[in-house]
């Protein structure tokens, strides 16, 4: 029989097709949201870095459930967001087709982790003339305010362009900075331009963009697994054990006519390394770099002075110096990935989903294995003072002989 003997919903949505590798690295913002009249100017977006997962314990605020005043543990991820850069501004027009961008001006002195960004084999300054024409100021000037007058005139749309700051971010050995367009909410057109002509040049943190208990939308490319079979790859239900041939494929790949293979068969290919947004994810906390301060880690039910990094520092990561954000759950990519952050689209609006959120704990102990201490002190209190080694003794027995020698 060629036909299945009962009922089964296929495996693997077909809104995800076609499942092949992204083009884009980082999260590619497609839309924005929407603007609410009488709104304050303010950015709508976010760029950061996965550095990994961890776990606390909140007590939870909603009325009418089971674990009402109750503690509970959850899984969190943190994020860390440098300081973003301003270095250009796009005006866009909307027409029948969607938006069209008018015109774009970019910043006298651009860093050279974003030129790069511009070139395939990047060669240094001299080399090129791409952005020479900014360099001089009274060019650049009048270039800019015709610029800005063109997307005064006709823009109904204003975005900017921004990158990381990747001088703070030497541990991931990043040359390239990612490029994000976020756009403007909030005033009108001509507010939304002057606001971005301060902005050129300087520097924006995460803390000016959200606010804790939030909810974000995460885009980026999940973990790649390169190619897959089918049974990997879709789920599909393997074949009996006397098989020939192999048994985790599909036996019947299509009817007989149309005499050709749809597109909705599930076949192997690529799995992983797609682009995807996971809405409504809830900011428990945003975080000062540790740079500033010693205790963003700290809560009012555990006043240990620590910071977000684990003992040991996040696996494949290393250690949290900058701003982070703190999610509620996990998100998509691997450790190291520039996520974008959005302003959701579609936020919650229920009461019982807007409480404060009430941190008491959150856990610093070491990600290899079972960690037991949440900070160094705490070890060396536990295990009191090592013991040197043999070679640190016999070096500081005859220390003195070295000396006399030299």
């Amino acid at each position: 029989m060629s036909h299945r003997k009962f009922e089964h919903p296929r495996c693997g949505s077909l809104g995800f097709l076609p499942r092949k590798r992204t083009k884009k690295h980082h999260g590619h913002i497609r839309k924005f949201p929407k603007e609410k009249k009488g709104e304050k100017l303010h950015l709508t977006a976010y760029c950061g870095f996965k550095a990994g997962m961890t776990h606390i314990v909140r007590e939870v605020t909603k009325q009418g459930s089971r674990l009402h005043k109750k503690e509970c543990v959850e899984a969190v991820t943190i994020i860390e967001c440098p300081k973003m850069v301003v270095v250009g501004i796009v005006g866009y027009i909307k027409t029948p087709r969607g938006l069209k961008a008018v015109k774009t001006a970019f910043a006298q002195n651009l860093s050279e982790c974003a030129i790069r960004r511009f070139y395939k084999r990047y060669r240094g300054k001299g080399h090129y003339k791409a952005f020479n024409k900014y360099q001089k100021k009274e060019e650049w000037t009048k270039n800019l305010e015709d610029a800005l007058k063109v997307i005064k005139k006709r823009a109904a749309v204003v975005r900017v362009i921004a990158h990381p700051k990747m001088e703070d971010m030497k541990h991931l050995r990043t040359i390239k900075a990612p490029l994000v367009e976020i756009q403007i909410n909030g005033g009108s057109v001509d507010e939304k331009v002057e606001w971005a002509k301060s902005h050129l040049e300087k520097e924006v943190r995460v803390g000016d963009v959200f606010t804790e208990g939030e909810f974000i939308d995460v885009l980026g490319a999940t973990k790649g697994h390169g190619y897959e079979g089918v049974t990997h790859r879709y789920g599909t239900k393997k074949l009996q054990r006397k098989t020939h041939r192999g048994l985790r494929k599909v036996a019947c790949i299509g009817s007989w006519h149309p005499s050709r293979v749809q597109f909705t068969a599930a076949r192997a290919g690529q799995d992983g390394y797609h682009h995807r947004t996971e809405l409504n994810k809830r900011i428990y906390r945003i975080g000062k770099s540790a740079r500033e301060c010693n205790d963003n880690a700290t809560t009012e039910a555990d006043v240990t002075t620590k910071t977000i990094t684990p003992m040991g520092g996040f696996g494949h990561y290393g250690v949290v110096l900058n701003d982070f954000v703190m999610i509620k759950g996990c998100c998509v990519g691997i450790r190291k990935r520039a996520l974008v952050l959005r302003k959701a689209m579609f936020p919650k609006t229920s009461a019982g989903e807007n409480n404060a959120v009430a941190l008491k704990f959150i856990d610093t102990s070491s990600k290899f294995g079972h960690g037991r201490f949440q900070t160094t002190e705490d070890k060396n209190k536990f295990f009191g003072k090592k013991k040197e080694k043999k070679s640190v003794k016999v070096q500081k027995k005859y220390a003195h002989l070295v000396k006399d020698k030299q």
